[in-house]
């Protein structure tokens, strides 16, 4: 190791820091040694000082561009398993534990996003870590969430679907991250403040692309949905798990209104989504004495959760205590994978990170 001055072991060297390290300072007159480096040190800083007052007066400004440029990194952090082994304690195989942040990064939602089946499962589950587990997430993992909220955003402003889905969720998230900014002198945030406020100004405006969204009608000329038979178009009005998806459909056409009106549609879905018990206490009787399937349905909604449903979900080995998506190829040892496996819902999947 370089040094300077005097010890038991040497009388002492004299040597400079250069670009391609350090070497020993020659005198140019002489050719040897330089013993007293005093006046060209005294150069040294002074020309230091001078660099740092000149870049003193701008450091704010630059720091906030580089937080900025950060938080602009599209970098993407993949891995080739698309799987994670969850555990939750030290054996004598593994140490240490599984973390929320870790199972995002390691799972490919970046590509769930794409498969229509998965896409709700994914909003469920940003919308779930945006409420209360944002602060659980590591560095990388939310710039992760925040790369994956960017790409469900365009996809929505391209295919113009599930805009009020996107909308509560960065609503949720906006409201989220305006209680976390006020605290993050106690370290409740990874990163710089101006980075998050960034990432808000970001939100808001993701926020106004989505409210100017004008839904054009199709040039098809075809066959359309009000030309199906009654019976048929009730059939279909029957698959819609939410009552807001009725209550649209319903002002896109006169004779939709009439359809989403039935009183059969809105009890077929109260009791999809609640118990007898829930909606014993919750009865509402119309004008005419009989119950009001739609009101109930809408107040059973504000004292009750929704029974949720989706095309495909993660799921977590029972055997070998893995969590990988549906028809992803782990290494289980079972003899029957498929048996061992157990689906999740998004709270389950927060659930199994708390310790």
């Amino acid at each position: 190791m370089p040094f300077l001055g005097q010890d038991w072991r040497s009388p002492g060297q004299s040597w400079v820091k250069t670009a391609d390290g350090w070497k020993r300072f020659l005198d140019e007159k002489s050719g040897g040694f330089v013993g007293d480096l005093g006046s060209y040190c005294n150069k040294e800083v002074y020309k230091k000082e001078n660099l740092f007052n000149s870049l003193n007066c701008d450091v704010a400004a630059k720091k906030r561009k580089k937080d900025i440029l950060n938080s602009k990194t599209k970098t993407q952090y993949f891995h080739q398993e698309k799987w994670i082994y969850v555990h939750k304690g030290s054996t004598k195989e593994r140490h240490g534990y599984c973390t929320l942040g870790e199972a995002f990064n390691r799972l490919d939602f970046s590509t769930a996003i794409l498969d229509s089946r998965r896409f709700n499962y994914v909003v469920r589950l940003l919308e779930l870590i945006a409420k209360s587990q944002l602060t659980s997430l590591s560095g990388i993992a939310q710039k992760n969430f925040m790369n994956i909220l960017e790409k469900v955003v365009l996809k929505v402003l391209e295919d113009q679907q599930n805009i009020r889905l996107i909308r509560e969720l960065l609503q949720t998230l906006y409201t989220s991250l305006c209680t976390l900014v006020q605290r993050v002198g106690k370290s409740v945030l990874v990163g710089n403040i101006n980075m998050w406020v960034y990432r808000m100004e970001t939100i808001l405006h993701w926020q106004q692309q989505l409210n100017s969204i004008q839904i054009t009608r199709p040039a098809f000329k075809g066959l359309t949905f009000t030309d199906l038979p009654l019976c048929l178009q009730l059939n279909i009005m029957q698959r819609l798990s939410d009552g807001r998806d009725l209550v649209s459909l319903g002002q896109a056409a006169p004779d939709l209104h009439m359809l989403s009106e039935d009183r059969l549609l809105w009890k077929k879905l109260c009791q999809y989504h609640f118990s007898e018990r829930q909606i014993r206490k919750r009865l509402i009787l119309s004008d005419k004495g009989q119950l009001d399937w739609k009101k109930m349905y809408f107040k059973l909604v504000r004292c009750y959760p929704r029974k949720e449903q989706y095309g495909d979900t993660l799921q977590l080995c029972k055997h070998c205590h893995i969590l990988s998506w549906k028809g992803t190829d782990h290494p289980c040892t079972a003899n029957n994978p498929e048996s061992c496996s157990v689906s999740l819902s998004p709270q389950d999947f927060i659930n199994l990170f708390k310790f």
